[in-house]
């Protein structure tokens, strides 16, 4: 699912090429590509484009199967344990895949009254957040409010926002849903759908949250700032940047929190809230980081481009595609690099022969 686990932590565990990747394929869609892949047990791959599409491709980038839904996709595909693949489409719907490629079912969010197109009444219930699969197999999502779903389809909880939520919600082992809503607000919900507590930022927050070891959730907000929030909500720290912060953060092995900015920066904030170091490439950051098993880091940005660093924040290498890259990248086990651009096409970036570092 989006950051790899429903605590939101984007940590990989397979390592990121040591050497620079060349491009080993290319699939074209009809629309730009701003969903995040997600990599299945036999290396195919999932991901979904402006052009109403949920795609499944196989290693080799040759199309296996997709599936249209009624309007354009920023939602990145879920896939449950029994191979069931849950997409969110801005027709309103959330839709359960199985395997066999037939609908399951789909769960229609809200009642705007306008489905398809553009503009508040339009995308208000547009499903973009997430989904995010709990472990109990619930699936979080969000549009006019925050929704939890059973695994046949069926409502749990509804908790009304005052914005729409494109946040993909996090899950804590407790049960408490985490998400961020374009009415400026942090909600954390219990597992009965009742709100534990709330906290109010400067700007729309569509960042998703990222839960650390101790409980603490990190969440960006248009208002250019990362809030540190207690398990209890209270605000630990605020930092910062230049800019609207809307990519989720990882956590690195060691403790940083490592986030992107419209600023262009990449920022290393230590766990006290204070600057470790930044990288700045040479436009808006929406890409959310991937850290690996040894610390590496992989993001996109809007200068075309897909950079890799090393744990201290030197350049690894960097790689230029035809497109902005929004989409945030995924690693396949044998250190495959799949992420999509605004050239409508998912790419697969390969190493070398004999270079790819893949599993640790």
């Amino acid at each position: 699912m989006f950051r790899f686990g429903p605590l939101h932590r984007g940590r990989s565990p397979y390592q990121i090429p040591l050497k620079k990747p060349q491009v080993a394929w290319t699939y074209l869609t009809g629309g730009p590509i701003t969903s995040s892949p997600a990599v299945l047990e036999d290396g195919s791959v999932a991901f979904a484009s402006h052009d109403g599409r949920l795609y499944m491709v196989g290693r080799d980038g040759m199309l296996k199967w997709s599936h249209l839904t009624g309007d354009i996709i920023f939602s990145s595909p879920a896939v449950g344990h029994d191979g069931t693949m849950y997409i969110g489409s801005d027709d309103d719907h959330l839709y359960a895949i199985a395997p066999s490629q037939k609908v399951q079912w789909s769960f229609q969010v809200g009642s705007c009254p306008q489905r398809v197109g553009v503009g508040p009444d339009a995308s208000r219930c547009d499903v973009d957040a997430g989904p995010t699969i709990g472990p109990d197999g619930v699936i979080y999502t969000g549009g006019d409010a925050i929704y939890a779903i059973n695994p046949d389809g069926t409502l749990r909880w509804r908790f009304a926002t005052g914005g729409h939520v494109s946040s993909a919600p996090a899950v804590l082992p407790d049960g408490m849903v985490v998400a961020g809503c374009q009415d400026d607000l942090v909600y954390a919900i219990g597992p009965d759908g009742t709100k534990r507590w709330d906290f109010r930022t400067g700007g729309d927050v569509e960042s998703s949250p990222v839960v650390g070891e101790d409980g603490t959730v990190f969440i960006g907000s248009d208002d250019k700032k990362l809030y540190a929030l207690g398990f209890d909500g209270q605000l630990r720290w605020a930092f910062t940047t230049s800019g609207d912060i809307r990519a989720s953060a990882a956590l690195a092995p060691g403790g940083l929190i490592l986030v992107g900015s419209f600023d262009g920066q990449l920022y290393a904030i230590k766990p006290d809230g204070t600057l470790s170091f930044t990288f700045r490439t040479g436009d808006r950051i929406v890409s959310s980081v991937l850290v690996d098993v040894k610390g590496a880091v992989l993001f996109g940005s809007q200068d075309d481009r897909v950079y890799a660093l090393e744990p201290d924040g030197r350049l690894r290498w960097s790689v230029e595609l035809d497109g902005d890259v929004d989409s945030s990248p995924v690693l396949g086990s044998d250190g495959t690099i799949y992420v999509g651009s605004d050239d409508k096409k998912l790419y697969a970036l390969r190493a070398p022969s004999g270079q790819a570092a893949g599993a640790p």
